[in-house]
């Protein structure tokens, strides 16, 4: 087996050459590779920070924790603590600038020093025009002038608290506001890069109404679709989003029209992975990704590290997959060709994935053509940390980040978020491996529930088969301990990481799994059997051996209750 020495040698190299002629999405100069960037690593995308890549072990603090100063004082180290290296925060608009045009940054500068002081990196969210569709964090002089900052109306011509994207003096106030922000960023943190990317917004769309209906809203529905769009949907008609495709090739593929003429109008469909109310969606999209995308590039041009937008997921079920139900216009897979063509300041859109049981599914559409993984929200209890080795295997993830990390209480122990602890403390040990391998076949990972059964993959030579584990219950069976009536783990989903180091060997690490072998063909007629197999650890990217497996112990499964990591190797008779 190869030396990591001998695997990290050709992968910083790759990296060098690649991010020495990296451009960004805003123009044609080339990326200050000294801040924060990103790379492609075969299929991967990577964020590089000082000059290496970065693979954040992230969680994302409740909204208001960092509206106080003290609050946050015992919070840094005791995230440091769990493992983390990554904390996604906040930066709102009503704190920034309280009254036009004078700055306030007490509270950027508090969340940039704890961190930092903590070990740990940022990712800043700008709460600004919305915050999960509505607008209530903008500043109070915003919010009391209606005129100036006018708000969306639904169908039945009711106003609701968001601000509407058809309003020039609303997106110049944000985007004017935003680059402050990232201005002071850069004096204060352009040497030091604790902050290491920018979300705009959060959760953007129009809840309780599919679209704005205000007369700036309808005028523009009711007119040709901008050409910005139709071009770029015409010289990408080969990887759009296969419902955008299959709503335009109905109408024939147009190249001018309306809204409806171009995409059809906009029905309620019964399956909730439908297009329902797609044209609605699309024109939103726009003019979000159009808002959004000013904003962005303002704040690019004084500090330009990467930026992204998150979305708020359509549900399953009757009540939460129309638009609307969800924000409508937020970035959903759906919409993600009209988000790029709108606004290429943007890098990435990425999921706030709460519905746990459709995770691998939401997980490939956010992952269609070429857009990197990254997940700002999710759960944090014993299913998410075995998520978590799925995510960064199957996909290549650059972030997994559970919501709510500090508990919402300044009084929460580091033993309140023990699994993703656990979980964070194995993928640390693991990092160097997993980013040199990102972007090849030789990563992977496997999930499995109560519902899924089984999951399996073909890598390194052999089939690698996943399952719950089996249970001992030598009590109840009346057993005499050591020889087991086994019973099916009800427990929550369990979830690995395979590394494949070379033909037949492999690190694995996992939670709540167990693994089985096999060959590749089912038709060899062969057998397969391990010719080495040890738990253990990484201590400084070395393998520190815990036992050499055999007898009743020969088996690769993973505790529900806490990770670990083999090494292994096989052989086929």
């Amino acid at each position: 087996m190869k030396s990591l020495k001998s695997f990290l040698i050709p992968v910083l190299t790759v990296i060098i050459v690649t991010a020495c002629t990296q451009k960004t999405n805003t123009g044609s100069a080339v990326v200050d590779i000294s801040i924060p960037h990103m790379v492609k690593q075969g299929t991967a995308t990577q964020l590089i920070v000082d000059g290496s890549p970065f693979l954040m072990l992230a969680g994302e603090l409740h909204n208001s924790s960092m509206g106080g100063i003290e609050y946050m004082r015992p919070i840094w180290k005791r995230m440091a603590d769990a493992n983390l290296n990554t904390l996604i925060s906040t930066a709102s608009w009503e704190l920034v600038e309280p009254e036009e045009g004078r700055f306030n940054f007490e509270h950027v500068d508090s969340m940039i020093i704890g961190a930092r002081k903590a070990g740990l990196k940022l990712v800043v969210i700008w709460f600004a025009s919305w915050k999960n569709s509505a607008s209530s964090y903008v500043p109070s002089w915003v919010k009391l002038d209606k005129e100036r900052f006018p708000l969306v109306k639904d169908e039945q011509g009711n106003t609701l608290n968001i601000l509407s994207t058809f309003s020039e003096e609303s997106c110049n106030a944000d985007a004017k506001a935003f680059a402050a922000l990232m201005e002071h960023i850069r004096q204060i943190d352009g040497e030091h890069h604790t902050v290491v990317m920018m979300q705009v917004q959060n959760e953007i769309g129009t809840l309780r109404t599919k679209r704005d209906y205000s007369e700036p809203a309808n005028a523009a529905f009711y007119t040709t679709v901008p050409a910005e769009l139709m071009d770029y949907l015409n010289k990408n008609r080969d990887s759009l989003h296969p419902g955008v495709l299959e709503a335009w090739g109905k109408q024939g593929f147009p190249e001018t029209g309306t809204w409806e003429e171009v995409f059809g109008k906009g029905v309620l469909v019964d399956d909730w992975k439908g297009m329902s109310y797609l044209t609605e969606e699309l024109f939103m999209a726009w003019n979000y990704a159009k808002y959004v995308g000013k904003i962005a590039e303002a704040g690019r041009e004084k500090y330009d590290i990467p930026m992204y937008v998150n979305a708020w997921l359509k549900q399953p079920g009757s009540s939460g997959h129309a638009p609307g139900n969800y924000p409508s216009g937020g970035p959903t897979p759906q919409v993600i060709d009209v988000w790029r063509a709108g606004a290429p300041s943007i890098d990435f859109i990425a999921p706030d994935i709460y519905i746990v049981d459709h995770f691998r599914y939401i997980c490939d559409q956010y992952t269609l053509s070429g857009n990197p993984l990254f997940i700002p929200e999710t759960r944090g209890d014993a299913g998410g940390a075995s998520r978590a080795f799925f995510a960064y295997g199957k996909y290549n993830a650059m972030c997994y980040a559970p919501f709510g990390i500090d508990g919402g209480d300044a009084g929460a122990s580091v033993e309140d978020i023990s699994d993703m602890k656990d979980a964070y403390g194995t993928l640390k040990q693991l990092t160097t491996m997993i980013l040199h391998n990102q972007g090849t076949q030789n990563i992977n990972g496997l999930m499995v529930d109560n519902n899924s059964g089984i999951d399996s993959m073909v890598i390194g030579g052999y089939e690698i088969r996943g399952t719950l584990p089996r249970r001992f219950r030598f009590a109840e069976a009346g057993i005499p301990g050591g020889q087991g009536a086994e019973q099916q783990n009800r427990g929550q989903t369990g979830g690995c990481l395979i590394i494949s180091t070379g033909p037949g060997e492999y690190i694995v690490a996992g939670r709540n799994m167990s693994l089985t072998f096999a060959m590749a063909d089912p038709e060899s007629n062969q057998n397969v059997d391990f010719l080495s197999l040890e738990d253990g650890t990484y201590v400084k990217d070395q393998w520190i051996t815990g036992r050499r497996l055999n007898g009743d112990e020969r088996r690769v499964n993973f505790p529900a209750d806490r990770s670990k990591i083999f090494k292994l190797s096989l052989y086929s008779y």
